[in-house]
């Protein structure tokens, strides 16, 4: 009971003071004989940096929250993030290029204005939505949370009810962040705030925990070992703890002995995980030091990577099939586009649907990008495990990821399985 009351306490006293402090675990720490394996991946992740790829928000928190290598590659990053416009983004995009700029030391308010109308608009779609559809809104809660949490706190109530009320199987990255994001609004209750915003974000929390608590394995693997460096993050900050108890330092030696076995290679993976392996959280963002703006070209720098001149167009054949019986529209249709070699999965989707309405798509923001989750009306759908898989070949492509990776295949199939 005297710990119980400390720990009380001491919450009161982050809500009076209204810092951004957090419950705080002592961290599991990369030993030092492993830290040349964790940089080698961060090196591979700021080696994709390149003015001709897409600019990830989610790599340049990673390089900033774990100290660049590459400050060329982190310059061109954060001025190319600077130059996005904030009405092509996502509400998941725009709060990971908001937490990026904040983390560069970079004025974000008009992207903050805009995330909190997006997000004093947001609803959730149904009851039993995926729950993969609240992984933008979580970013976008953390973010403003940490620009401004007192005018976010109706807002997050109102995500933290709605998270609550849905009914669709448990996402490991989606409660992570989620999380986070609740987390940073209990340690900045106001003093004279509303009592039950602490225990409305108090319950979702201890909700989450459990939940992320039953997906641990028996060698420290969270979900997945993608999804574990969030997972991670969570339940090193939370001010909740699920009933069985946690081994951080079993999960990190998990995470460790992937990355020896060469399972991070995708940059987004890497990014995902590395800020666990440094022993930071995205709670962190605000606390980045860095030198402020002291007239950064407003073009990109004059040592970044050209743009590459020799990209020719290739012709993609693209096919949408659904056979799956129990879906009412079944389909199986074919359409050649052309797009710059090298380009994104995306560029494809949006070229196609230019061309032919019947190609229609609609995606959700996750830890890896946008994924695909509906094309032609047709929506994946956790309650019955369907889910949209794009291959070449018979090879997968990006685990579905449409905004990221880079590739030159001349033939495409999204497919509507099961798994």
């Amino acid at each position: 009971m005297a710990y119980l009351a400390s720990l009380y306490l001491v919450s009161l006293l982050w809500a009076m003071a209204g810092t951004s402090t957090h419950t705080e675990r002592s961290p599991c720490l990369v030993p030092l004989e492993q830290q040349s394996v964790v940089n080698g991946i961060q090196l591979l992740m700021e080696s994709s940096v390149t003015s001709s790829a897409f600019p990830n928000p989610s790599i340049l928190i990673a390089m900033n929250l774990a100290g660049a290598y590459n400050t060329k590659a982190q310059e061109l990053l954060t001025v190319k993030l600077m130059a996005s416009d904030a009405a092509d983004l996502s509400i998941g995009q725009l709060a990971l290029t908001i937490m990026a700029l904040t983390s560069s030391c970079r004025d974000t308010e008009n992207q903050v204005s805009i995330l909190r109308k997006q997000m004093e608009n947001w609803a959730p779609s149904s009851l039993n939505g995926p729950a993969s559809s609240f992984y933008g809104p979580s970013l976008a809660i953390l973010a403003l949370c940490q620009k401004n949490p007192e005018p976010t706190l109706p807002i997050a109530a109102r995500f933290a009810k709605a998270l609550l009320a849905n009914t669709s199987p448990f996402n490991v990255d989606t409660g992570a962040v989620a999380a986070l994001a609740l987390t940073c609004m209990y340690s900045k209750i106001p003093v004279g705030s509303e009592e039950g915003y602490r225990g409305l974000f108090g319950q979702v929390l201890k909700d989450i925990v459990e939940n992320l608590s039953l997906r641990i394995a028996d060698d420290g693997i969270i979900g997945d070992v993608y999804s574990t460096g969030l997972a991670m993050q969570a339940l090193s900050v939370t001010p909740e703890q699920p009933s069985k108890e946690w081994n951080c330092q079993k999960t990190l030696d998990a995470l460790l002995k992937a990355v020896k076995q060469g399972k991070f290679r995708n940059p987004m993976s890497i990014a995902q995980v590395l800020p666990s392996l440094k022993g930071k959280t995205y709670l962190d963002v605000p606390l980045v030091s860095c030198i402020p703006d002291n007239g950064v070209p407003t073009t990109l720098p004059s040592h970044a990577s050209p743009v590459p001149t020799s990209a020719s167009n290739i012709t993609v054949t693209y096919t949408i099939n659904n056979q799956l019986r129990g879906v009412e529209l079944l389909f199986n249709v074919t359409l050649d586009v052309s797009v710059k070699g090298g380009s994104v999965l995306l560029v494809v989707l949006q070229e196609a649907q230019r061309k032919n309405s019947m190609f229609r798509f609609e995606t959700t923001m996750t830890s890896w990008g946008l994924v695909v989750s509906s094309i032609n009306d047709i929506a994946e759908n956790a309650n019955h495990k369907t889910y949209w898989q794009f291959l070449s070949g018979k090879t997968p492509l990006s685990e579905g990821v449409a905004d990221y990776v880079p590739f030159n295949h001349e033939h495409i199939t999204a497919n509507f399985t099961q798994y």
